[in-house]
């Protein structure tokens, strides 16, 4: 055992002392990498969307209703549906036969017949709500309506074998100001 100890002892003042070995390494060439200057990146996006599934409206009454807020606002489209709900302003329904209105209560523009859908009104003003508040998200300073669609959903089942109506709706809102420069 003492023996041992003594070469392991004599081993290690042999590996002490021997000479260190340095060894030189080279450093790679340097390369030049090339610098690229890119673009301005944009903070937002350049239109807000809502979508509207299966939602307990009809479908004529939406659609009557898109007619009516394509291109205003969301502010705007907000304000001319409480009016309908206040029952002051009827939403225009010119392609279906209803009777007419007084010139009062209609939108400018629209002549014709009209109704006040309140289901449908407040579903869209709950929409619009998240519109506006997406275009504050997506920073879009003057929102403009530029597509309003209303589609068919699927129709479920009620009892005795009735179909119950469902809408999809698609709302979509771009800047106003970038409208115009598109446009020239």
């Amino acid at each position: 055992m003492v023996e041992k100890k003594e070469k392991i002892k004599e081993n290690k003042t042999k590996v002490d002392e021997a000479p260190i070995m340095e060894a030189k390494i080279e450093e790679p060439a340097k390369v030049e990498k090339k610098i690229t200057e890119k673009k301005a990146v944009k903070t937002g996006k350049d239109k807000a969307i809502v979508n509207g599934f299966s939602l307990k409206i009809s479908t004529k009454n939406s659609t009557a209703i898109c007619k009516m807020i394509m291109r205003k606002s969301p502010e705007r489209a907000i304000e001319m549906l409480g009016l309908v709900l206040d029952k002051k302003m009827a939403v225009p329904m010119i392609m279906d036969e209803i009777p007419h209105r007084k010139r009062g209560l209609m939108p400018a523009g629209f002549g014709g017949g009209g109704r006040f859908p309140e289901n449908a009104s407040v579903e869209f003003i709950n929409l619009l709500g998240q519109l506006k508040a997406n275009c504050e998200v997506n920073g879009i300073e003057n929102p403009v309506i530029t597509l309003a669609v209303s589609n068919l959903a699927s129709r479920p089942f009620k009892k005795e074998g009735r179909r119950a109506k469902r809408t999809h709706v698609y709302l979509e809102a771009k800047d106003r100001t970038k409208l115009k420069m598109n446009a020239k």
